[in-house]
């Protein structure tokens, strides 16, 4: 009898190799390659999951019909933002995040929500037992005789159950414990993963049954298996926040039927995920009216304008080099910003320690966030605080110049909303604003500029 030959695949990337690799070549990942009995019999998958009954011609554009479907509305208007307006009916979500962050509880929720409209769901879970479930529904308030609940991980059972109660729901908890049969390679392995995710886009697509599927995350943040996961899946989103805090932070990385970075902010309490409609009033409560080292942003999340605080402390270095750290900004841009401001603005920042973070356990990423880096350092190194009625917006260019941003009328509102009285801007930003405000605008041009202004 032959050998039956073997093969190794990296569980990080998907990548094949004929024999053991310490390293994977492909994603540089070291011990993740294992071993798999290579099976022709399944090479191709079978015809009548994998195409429709009818056989597909092409078509002209012109003639293809469209006709709009009416998106499906939760009780949550901040999961309906992210969504881009609400449920696509025969979507197919995929849901990350950190242990313990509350995806299992979001999809009990967003459940319970769904059958209460008339909806049909199916709850299947490969990590959870029925009485388990019941015990988070119980504590969620939620019942009903249309919210099924399945503790099962082969598909094969899965597809036989969907069959029979044909929902219009469909809740995978979660994609890395759910097995193929037909595979033969371990579950949660780049080809159980794979695989599993074809036959649920196939089930979505064909049945028209909306799934939502959860993903398991990696150390360093990212979903675990293969990245024709997220490729596959029609909308990504990361559940994200700190287990130490109280809030979650709902992000769409990939949309097909929306705006992507969209955001939708909730608070974790006891009866569930509550929603935070004025997220800017939860970031700025707590802060210190008379101290150095704080300045305000205006942030875009998508579509929406966030205020949050960047708080900074630059104390004079012990040792040798001076300690950068960063929490919640991006460590590269606050090394740039303070290089800018020590040879731009005359700081002297190369003795200093320098420690940045921004406020609520929210990660600000935008350009536009440089100038209030800049004016929270030079605050904390000049020891002098800036008007709590203060905000800015602006990037900043390695010559010092404060470049224009994008939406800045939604920027200016939402500070006027919030009852600051001035906002500092880019000056070719001024052309985009016609309106009369109870705010005062100013417009700079460099960071020294902007410097002068605040602090003299």
């Amino acid at each position: 009898m032959a050998k039956p030959k073997t093969k190794y695949i990296c569980q990080n990337c998907g990548y094949v190799s004929p024999r053991y690799l310490g390293r994977c070549p492909n994603c540089g990942v070291w011990n993740q390659m294992v071993e798999e009995i290579e099976h022709k019999e399944v090479a191709q998958a079978t015809p009548s999951r994998r195409t429709s009954d009818l056989e597909s011609k092409p078509i002209s554009l012109n003639n293809v019909s469209f006709s709009k479907e009416e998106r499906v509305k939760t009780k949550m208007s901040e999961l309906n933002r992210v969504l881009g307006g609400g449920i696509v009916p025969g979507s197919l979500i995929l849901i990350g995040g950190d242990p313990g962050i509350g995806k299992s509880t979001l999809l009990m929720q967003v459940s319970g929500q769904l059958q209460d409209a008339g909806g049909k769901v199916l709850y299947v879970s490969g990590e959870e037992s029925a009485s388990q479930i019941k015990m988070r529904a119980d504590r969620l308030g939620i019942n009903g005789d249309d919210l099924f609940v399945y503790p099962q991980t082969d598909m094969s059972y899965i597809r036989e159950t969907i069959n029979d109660i044909k929902p219009d729901y469909l809740v995978i908890d979660s994609v890395q414990t759910m097995d193929e049969p037909e595979i033969t390679s371990a579950v949660g392995s780049v080809s159980q993963i794979r695989e599993v995710t074809a036959e649920l886009m196939n089930i979505a697509k064909q049945q028209n049954i909306t799934v939502f599927v959860v993903g398991h995350v990696t150390k360093g943040g990212a979903i675990a298996g293969p990245k024709v996961l997220e490729h596959m899946v029609d909308t990504v989103l990361y559940f994200e926040g700190d287990t130490h805090h109280s809030y979650r932070i709902l992000r769409s990385v990939k949309n097909r039927f929306g705006s992507t970075n969209e955001i939708g902010i909730f608070e974790m309490r006891t009866q569930g995920l509550i929603e935070v409609d004025n997220p800017s009033e939860i970031f700025l409560e707590e802060r210190l009216t008379d101290t150095n080292g704080s300045a305000v942003v205006v942030s875009m999340e998508g579509t929406r304008p966030i205020l949050v605080e960047i708080q900074s402390l630059i104390s004079p270095t012990i040792f040798g080099n001076a300690k950068r750290t960063a929490t919640g900004l991006d460590h590269n841009r606050v090394s740039v910003i303070m290089a800018v401001l020590e040879k731009r603005g005359n700081l002297m920042l190369q003795n200093q320690d320098a420690y940045l973070k921004s406020t609520g356990g929210v990660k600000l990423d935008e350009p536009a966030i440089d100038l209030a880096l800049a004016m929270a350092v030079a605050s904390s190194y000049k020891n002098l605080g800036i008007p709590a009625t203060d905000c800015f917006v602006g990037e900043i260019g390695l010559t010092g110049e404060v470049r224009r941003v994008n939406l800045i009328d939604q920027r200016v509102n939402e500070a006027e909303k919030l009852g600051f009285k001035r906002i500092f801007i880019p000056k070719n930003n001024l052309g985009d604003w016609s309106k009369d405000n109870t705010i005062q605008i100013i417009g700079v041009s460099t960071v020294t500029e902007a410097m002068n202004k605040v602090f003299n």
